[in-house]
């Protein structure tokens, strides 16, 4: 970690906390999320609570103007958002609900509704899978916190989230809408005006959470050229995104019939996985192997079902 972060800012502390601090903490914390890009939150998590736990330690012993505090407040609402997605994807589900918890009080006494309504967004996100509906109304209410004025790349992370909380759910029109919403969002974002929590959503994001979409609704006739589109121009440094997309990829393969395409990216994302601290790609493994261990006739199926059990 210490080495893939060479210019890591420096935050130091003493006397009463200016408005400069909440600057430099936001820099650190936008430097320490790239570390998601190549790391699970099985490595991560401990740096990011950490940064979490220190920042909560200068609210509540630190002197600072109302300005500064709120400005603290909002680094907090990132930074719980930070460590929640860390302890979900390695699987702390409870650590992580109460630190989007955490997050959306923080962010909501800073008066950041863009963060409160991502807060949301996450929450609705690990909602989803066990509660469907629940999902839905969450995904629905982070829209409606984020408001009309969020910034453009915001809106299309938030109606990309509702777009999955209704593919779940089943309901396919619904989730088409808001995959249109979200690509008319991303039209509008200008880079220079959007917070850093959001730089990673752009036309190859949506394509891939489009994929998604359509594979979780069994329609892989949309699914296949969207997913197959977007994994082309995926960094392989990505591992563990990567693997989970392949996911998606290889059931919607399934469930279009083609069983050795399905194989084959399956093999992939396995090979992905391999070495990667989330428990995401290998539960994810899981569900597509069980569908398609109903053709191990099939050799290339054979194949890889002997390398998930190696």
């Amino acid at each position: 970690m210490a080495a893939g972060l060479p210019e890591l800012e420096t935050v130091e502390v003493s006397g009463r906390i200016g408005r400069k601090v909440p600057e430099r903490l936001r820099r650190r914390t936008a430097q320490l999320r790239r570390l998601d890009d190549v790391l699970g939150g099985g490595d991560t998590y401990r740096v990011y609570v950490g940064e979490f736990q220190a920042t909560k330690g200068l609210l509540r012993e630190g002197s600072y103007s109302e300005e500064t505090r709120r400005e603290l407040l909002s680094v907090l609402a990132e930074q719980a958002q930070q460590a929640g997605w860390a302890a979900f994807d390695g699987g702390r589900h409870a650590v992580a609900r109460g630190l989007y918890e955490d997050s959306y009080k923080a962010a909501s006494e800073a008066g950041d509704s863009a963060l409160a309504g991502n807060a949301l967004a996450f929450f609705a996100y690990q909602t989803a899978t066990g509660d469907r509906s629940a999902g839905v109304d969450i995904a629905e209410r982070s829209c409606r916190t984020a408001g009309p004025d969020a910034p453009a790349g915001v809106s299309a992370l938030l109606y990309e989230r509702l777009a999955w909380a209704y593919a779940v759910a089943g309901n396919a029109g619904e989730s088409e809408k808001a995959l249109a919403a979200a690509e008319e969002a991303l039209g509008e974002k200008d880079q220079n005006s959007q917070p850093d929590w959001v730089a990673w959503v752009d036309g190859n994001e949506l394509q891939i959470m489009t994929g998604r979409c359509w594979a979780e609704l069994r329609r892989p006739l949309r699914a296949v050229p969207a997913l197959e589109k977007a994994l082309s121009q995926y960094d392989e440094t990505h591992a563990r995104d990567k693997s989970l997309y392949l996911s998606w990829l290889a059931d919607a393969y399934v469930t279009s019939g083609e069983i050795e395409q399905a194989a084959i990216a399956t093999g992939r994302a396995l090979e992905l996985a391999v070495g990667v601290a989330s428990v995401r790609p290998r539960e994810r493994m899981a569900a597509v192997m069980q569908r398609l261990a109903v053709h191990r006739a099939v050799p290339a199926v054979a194949e890889v079902l002997e390398m998930a059990r190696s």
